[in-house]
């Protein structure tokens, strides 16, 4: 079996609020919209985003509504400019979980959330 991520898909509440961060904020390049539907691309993997209900209707799966904060999962984006980015995005209002802090490997990391709740790392590249 050769199996690789081709796409995530986060369903989201608000996607123009989900839009204007990932696009806007974060500066990922939009790849496709579609109804209630976006992706971005991120390198070899595609972020993909579906409101709640537009998921409901394509997968059939029981989608609850509602913003959700027992997170089990986050995404990380890399960056030479953690600081910056995570300024940037205070600036913005985003909130800032977990400030910029030097892990004992050595890398940079910080967290922030996105209008869903969430947890979006901004990280340095492991070397």
């Amino acid at each position: 079996m050769n199996l690789k991520l081709g796409y995530v898909i986060l369903y989201v509440e608000n996607l123009e609020k989900t839009k204007r961060f990932y696009e806007n904020l974060l500066g990922l390049e939009l790849r496709n919209e579609f109804g209630t539907y976006i992706e971005f691309n991120t390198g070899s993997t595609i972020l993909s985003f579906n409101t709640r209900e537009g998921g409901r209707e394509v997968t059939s799966l029981p989608i609850p509504n509602g913003i959700r904060k027992e997170q089990t999962f986050e995404l990380g984006f890399v960056t030479e400019d953690v600081e910056g980015v995570v300024d940037v995005l205070r600036e913005e209002g985003v909130p800032i979980l977990i400030e910029p802090v030097e892990k004992p490997w050595g890398q940079k990391v910080a967290y922030v959330e996105d209008p869903d709740g969430h947890y979006i790392e901004i990280c340095s590249p492991i070397e």
